[in-house]
C-alpha cells in the first residue's frame, strides 16, 4: 500500500467527517425557527389540551355553560394564531427558503398553514367561533318530536329502518329535518363570515382556502370525484333499481311514489337493508365494547387504556353521534359513542377506535406539531378499514364465532350489503362535496334548490313536490365541519388500497376472498410502523407511497366494489 494512497484515504475521510459534522449544524434561520417553535409550543400545547377537554365535557353534558367555556378557550387559541407579528416572522422564515432540516421544514408548513387561516380581524374571528358554538349547541340539544314526545336520533333511525307505514316514516323524516330551519339563518351567516375571512386572506372563498391550507386543491378533488362519478354511476343505477323494487314492495306503493323518507335513512347516506341478511341479529345482546377491545388486542393494537377514558352510552343532553379526540398528543385518546347492540354501532365502534389507535401509536419522538395523522382522510381510511369489518362474514366467524355454514350462507348477501353501502355513500358524498363548493361560491343563491338538484342528480331521489325547506342545513357537517366531507370518500379509497396491500404484502394471500385480520399481529405492526408512527412527518401522498408503493388511487376501490361482483 503506497503512502500517497494512505494520504488520499485520510484526506477523503477528513472531508467526509467535516461535511458530516457541518451537515448536522443548524443555520441561522433554522435556529430562529426553533426558537419560534419553542415559544409557540409553550403557549399552544397547554391551551389545546384545555380546549379538547372542555369540548369533550360539553359534548357529554350538553350544558350551555360548558359549550361557552369551550368557545372562550377557542377564542383564546385563535388570538395566538392571529398574532400578526408571529405570522410575519413565519413568513420571513418561509420566504427565506433556508430551512433545510426535513423535520423543521414539515413543522414550518403545518404551523404556517395554521397561522395563515387566522390572519384576519380578531373581532370577526371571535364572532365566527361564538356563532359556531351556538349552532353546535342547537344541534346537540335538538330532539325531534313524534306525537308530542321528544325522541333521540337512535329512535328516529329505528323507525325509519323498521316501519312499513309511509305516513309514519314521512312524519318522522319531516320532524328530523326541523333542525334545519332552526339553524338555517345562522349557518348562512357563518358561511358569509368565513368567506369574508378567506377573501381578506387572498382566496376566492372559504372552501378554496380550507382545501389549500390542508394541502389539497379544488382541481385535484374535482378530478377525483369526476372519476368516481363515472366509475360508480352505472353500477349505482342497477343497485338503485334493486333498492326501489324492494321499497315499493315494503311500503306497497308504486316506484314513482317513492320519496326521501322511504330510504331508511334521514339523508340516504347509508343503503337500506334490502338483502336477506339482518346483521343486527349477530350483535343483539352482545357486548359491543368488549368485542371491540378483544379484536384490537388480537391485532396488536390494544385499547384497554382508551376504553377506560371513553364515554360510550346514551345520556340526556349528550351529543348523539360519535367521535374520537386526542386530548394532549401524549396518548390521552377518548371516544364518545351512544352504543346499542346492533350492526350500526358495532361498525361505529370499530370505526372510532380505528381513529383512536392511529392517534395512540403516533411516535412520541416526533415534535408535538407532527403528532397528528398525515391528513384527516388518512385517519378516516383506518377507521373505515376496520369499520367495514362489522359486515365481513369472515370477521363474524373469526370474532363472533358464527358457524362456518352460517358464514357461507350469508357471505354473498354480506358482500352485496357492503357494496351497496359503499356505492350509496359514494353518491351521497358527491352531494355534500358539490353542495359545499357551490354554497361557498354563492351563499345567496337558492340553496334549497341547489341541494335537491344535487340529490336528484347523484342519489337519484326525487324532491317532494312543492318542498322548499332548508334540508341541507339539517346536516351538521355543513355548519360545523365545512370542506371536510370529501375526506370521507378519499378515506374509502385509501382504505381499499391498504386492504389489498395488506393481503398481498403482509398476509401474502390471494385477494379474492374475505379476510378479518383477526389475531394477526403483523397487520397491527404494519399499520403502526408505516402509517401511524410517521404522523405528519411526510406530506400525505408521500406517506401513502412510502407505505404502499403507490400514491392514492381509485383503482382498488373500483376493484373491491365495482369490479368485485
Amino acid at each position: 500500500m503506497s503512502f500517497n494512497f494512505v494520504k488520499s484515504v485520510v484526506a477523503t475521510l477528513s472531508l467526509i467527517l467535516f461535511f458530516s459534522c457541518n451537515s448536522g449544524e443548524k443555520n441561522e434561520m433554522e435556529k430562529k425557527f426553533e426558537e419560534f417553535v419553542k415559544s409557540y409550543e409553550q403557549k399552544v400545547i397547554p391551551l389545546s389540551k384545555e380546549i379538547n377537554l372542555a369540548s369533550y365535557d360539553a359534548s357529554i353534558s350538553g350544558k350551555s355553560e360548558d359549550y361557552q367555556k369551550a368557545a372562550n378557550l377557542q377564542i383564546e387559541l385563535s388570538k395566538i394564531y392571529s398574532n400578526k407579528e408571529d405570522f410575519n416572522q413565519l413568513l420571513e422564515i418561509k420566504n427565506s427558503e433556508e430551512i433545510e432540516d426535513e423535520i423543521l421544514k414539515r413543522e414550518l408548513i403545518i404551523i404556517y398553514n395554521s397561522y395563515a387561516g387566522y390572519q384576519l380581524d380578531e373581532k370577526l374571528l371571535e364572532e365566527i367561533i361564538k356563532l359556531s358554538s351556538q349552532i353546535e349547541e342547537k344541534f346537540n340539544t335538538f330532539r325531534a318530536e313524534i306525537n308530542n314526545k321528544k325522541v333521540t336520533d337512535n329512535e328516529i333511525e329505528e323507525i325509519l329502518q323498521t316501519s312499513s307505514e309511509s305516513k309514519e316514516v314521512e312524519a318522522v323524516w319531516n320532524s328530523s329535518k326541523k333542525v334545519g330551519a332552526l339553524v338555517e339563518a345562522d349557518v348562512i351567516q357563518l358561511v358569509k363570515m368565513r368567506n369574508d375571512a378567506a377573501v381578506k386572506l387572498g382566496y376566492k372563498n372559504y372552501h378554496e382556502m380550507s382545501l389549500s391550507l390542508s394541502e389539497q386543491n379544488t382541481e385535484e378533488i374535482d378530478k377525483l370525484f369526476t372519476e368516481l362519478d363515472e366509475l360508480t354511476k352505472n353500477e349505482y343505477i342497477k343497485l338503485k333499481d334493486e333498492i326501489d323494487e324492494f321499497l315499493t314492495k315494503k311500503f306497497n306503493i308504486k316506484k314513482e311514489e317513492l320519496m326521501p323518507w322511504h330510504y331508511q335513512d334521514r339523508f340516504f347516506q347509508e343503503g337500506p337493508a334490502i338483502y336477506n341478511v339482518n346483521l343486527d341479529t349477530y350483535y343483539k345482546d352482545r357486548d359491543i365494547a368488549e368485542i371491540t377491545k378483544e379484536y384490537y388486542k388480537g391485532i396488536g393494537l390494544p385499547i384497554d387504556d382508551l376504553l377506560e377514558k371513553s364515554d360510550l352510552y346514551e345520556k340526556e343532553g349528550k351529543y348523539q353521534h360519535a367521535f374520537c379526540t386526542h386530548i394532549d398528543r401524549e396518548g390521552d385518546v377518548r371516544v364518545l359513542c351512544n352504543i346499542k347492540p346492533n350492526y350500526r354501532w358495532m361498525g361505529t365502534m370499530l370505526h372510532e377506535f380505528g381513529h383512536a389507535v392511529y392517534d395512540k401509536f403516533i411516535s412520541k419522538e416526533l415534535p408535538w406539531t407532527l403528532r397528528s395523522p398525515a391528513h384527516t382522510f388518512t385517519t378516516e381510511a383506518i377507521a373505515m378499514l376496520f369499520g367495514r369489518m362489522a359486515a365481513n362474514p369472515q370477521w363474524l366467524k373469526d370474532v363472533l364465532k358464527v358457524p362456518v355454514e352460517e358464514k357461507d350462507k350469508i357471505a354473498d348477501e354480506c358482500f352485496k350489503s357492503l357494496k351497496l353501502q359503499q356505492l350509496v355513500f359514494s353518491r351521497w358524498a358527491q352531494v355534500m362535496y358539490n353542495f359545499e363548493k357551490e354554497m361557498y361560491k354563492n351563499p345567496d343563491q337558492d340553496l334549497n334548490k341547489l341541494w335537491w338538484d344535487l340529490v336528484e342528480k347523484y342519489q337519484m331521489v326525487k324532491k317532494p313536490e312543492g318542498r322548499n325547506q332548508p334540508d341541507w342545513a339539517a346536516k351538521i357537517h355543513v355548519a360545523l365541519y365545512p370542506a371536510y366531507y370529501h375526506n370521507y370518500l378519499m378515506g374509502e379509497l385509501l382504505s381499499s388500497q391498504l386492504y389489498f396491500y395488506i393481503l398481498n404484502n403482509v398476509l401474502k394471500v390471494k385477494d379474492d376472498g374475505d379476510y378479518s385480520f383477526n389475531n394477526v399481529k403483523e397487520v397491527g405492526e404494519f399499520l403502526k410502523t408505516k402509517i401511524f408512527e410517521p404522523g405528519q412527518k411526510y406530506y400525505w401522498n408521500d406517506m401513502i407511497e412510502k407505505a404502499t408503493g403507490e400514491k392514492l388511487t381509485a383503482k382498488y376501490y373500483a376493484k373491491q366494489f365495482v369490479e368485485g361482483n
